[in-house]
């Protein structure tokens, strides 16, 4: 399996409203961080769906190696 792209050693804060659709970019390439924008086509990387269930701000993983995706878990301490 490759290895994503660090986008940023942090978290990215983001408002999400109740019942919208976000794709998180996994591959870590996207210039639309923490969004897919399709810079994976052609690789083994697809972007993970997050429904949103309420409206208030959740932190995307940055770093690409979280074990909660696509949630931050800290993991990027440790990079």
């Amino acid at each position: 399996m490759a290895t994503p792209h660090i986008a940023q050693k942090a978290p990215y804060p983001v408002e999400v409203t109740a019942g919208k659709k976000y794709w998180w970019c996994t591959c870590g390439k996207s210039a639309k961080q923490p969004f897919c924008d399709g810079t994976h086509q052609g690789s083994e990387f697809t972007p993970m769906t997050y429904e949103a269930t309420d409206t208030k701000t959740v932190y995307f993983c940055g770093c690409k190696a979280t074990n909660k995706g696509p949630m931050c878990d800290g993991t990027h301490n440790k990079l």
